[in-house]
């Protein structure tokens, strides 16, 4: 009998937690049908366009309701949770690694722009003028860090292991004809530091946030055919739901498309 009970117990507590992920799969398929989506974004460039982009929604009855971060973890996790609807601030390969990393699946659904990287100096005009030995500073997690590299790879400044591609690490250098010594920091404090070094790679956003300008400022700046245009990102499940399809619509519209071509003059480029 004690067993027979146990077997009760089991199954039902089997039919409560099938019937909350119905419910939790129903209440998001309703959240994103209800005329409001709740966004993620980072501070800055993307908070900017993406309220360009609500106020072209607006005219389509949805209102877009921006939530702003300071970091690159958060508004994933807080996608995860459910406290948000969409995020708009990564590029697909953070995305694959924070999948990797955190056993989630979130999905990419539509491309947004690309923030080009770039390398600054307050010492130097060229990176040809870079001497030998200088110390360089590049983002010390995995995804931009490896993006740093490849854009010195294929700018010929260093050669990586045959492969790795945008996946190199600094054990992955195999030539550095000028000896640069490479320097890891978190990817936010790389412009409070660029003083103490000779040059350093710094992305689109914190650069801007520091007044530099990609286009006007850097060095050496990434290639537009860049992989890491940036996208929107949805639990999966969401990917069709009609509130989605109004914000993809109005952030991939020609307002949003103007806005960026005339207030980031070539810094911030179109990815749709």
């Amino acid at each position: 009998m004690k067993t027979k009970k146990f077997g009760y117990l089991f199954a039902g507590a089997l039919l409560t937690l099938s019937l909350a992920a119905c419910s939790n799969d129903e209440n998001s398929e309703e959240k994103l049908n209800d005329g409001v989506i709740k966004v993620g974004v980072t501070a800055g460039l993307h908070e900017e366009i993406t309220e360009v982009a609500a106020k072209v929604a607006a005219k389509n009855d949805l209102d877009v309701q921006i939530e702003v971060f300071s970091d690159y973890v958060l508004p994933n996790t807080a996608l995860v949770e459910g406290d948000l609807d969409v995020n708009n601030f990564q590029h697909k390969p953070f995305l694959d690694n924070f999948n990797k990393d955190r056993g989630e699946e979130l999905v990419a659904v539509a491309d947004t722009v690309l923030n080009p990287m770039g390398f600054y100096s307050e010492k130097y005009k060229s990176i040809d003028a870079v001497p030998e030995g200088s110390k360089v500073a590049i983002p010390n997690d995995p995804t931009n860090g490896g993006r740093a590299l490849a854009v010195l790879a294929d700018a010929g400044y260093i050669t990586l292991t045959e492969g790795v591609g945008i996946n190199g690490t600094i054990y992955d250098i195999e030539e550095n004809p000028k000896n640069l010594e490479f320097i890891e920091l978190e990817a936010a404090q790389i412009p409070t530091q660029l003083s103490e070094v000779d040059f350093a790679a710094i992305n689109t956003n914190f650069a801007m946030e520091a007044g530099l300008n990609p286009k006007n400022d850097s060095i050496l700046l990434e290639s537009a055919e860049s992989p890491y245009v940036n996208v929107i990102v949805v639990r999966p499940g969401d990917e069709d739901s009609e509130d989605l399809k109004k914000f993809i619509e109005a952030y991939q519209s020609d307002e949003v498309r103007e806005y960026i071509q005339e207030t980031y003059d070539g810094a911030v480029i179109p990815g749709f």
